[in-house]
């Protein structure tokens, strides 16, 4: 397996569309055991293949032990800054090919972050229970609910496939302001 570069904002491919996938080969199962490789190694708990330069409607996500025990992630596991080594906690990684939202419901707002987005959080509101269909890796289709934290980092990725960033859902003013930082943040760099 090899770690992926993750590319930050503002990379134009964070802004492109994934296409759906159509091959279910070794070359799928690949990129898929990558991504949870860069994922574990930067810390997050969700990537999107946008985020390593694939124009695909695949998603991989481990929440792991990253739950507390009220459910809700802590600022830190959204953010996609550094979390306690992944070595000393369960792995329980999901493959999501070709996902799509067919029901969501409630709503809950939470402190998001991003591996693309360095260094920024902020409270984003979301549904709270999504009902997602989508395929494995082989193809299959499957649908399934989620709540609470898997509902929020599946929704935060599935924007990824559809050229969004979390902080494309903040109000106008604050996300042109956050976004000349990160831009000038960017440059600097």
């Amino acid at each position: 397996m090899a770690l992926l570069q993750v590319y930050k904002f503002p990379q134009p491919v964070l802004k492109q569309q994934a296409r759906p996938v159509t091959r279910f080969d070794a070359e799928l199962r690949e990129l898929a055991d990558n991504m949870l490789e860069t994922m574990y190694a930067e810390g997050g708990i969700g990537l999107a293949a946008n985020q390593v330069g694939q124009l695909r409607r695949l998603v991989v996500m481990d929440l792991g032990a990253e739950e507390e025990d009220d459910g809700v992630a802590s600022a830190a596991t959204h953010a996609g800054r550094k979390a306690p080594p992944r070595a000393e906690r369960p792995r329980e990684p999901r493959v999501f090919v070709n996902p799509r939202i067919v029901e969501a419901s409630g709503e809950t707002v939470s402190e998001e972050g991003c591996l693309s987005v360095v260094d920024f959080t902020a409270e984003v509101k979301r549904a709270r229970r999504i009902v997602l269909t989508y395929q494995t890796l082989e193809g299959e289709p499957r649908e399934e609910a989620f709540e609470e934290l898997a509902a929020v980092c599946l929704q935060h990725e599935l924007d990824h496939l559809a050229g969004k960033l979390f902080i494309d859902r903040l109000p106008p003013l604050k996300r042109q302001m956050i976004k000349k930082r990160l831009a000038k943040l960017a440059k600097s760099a």
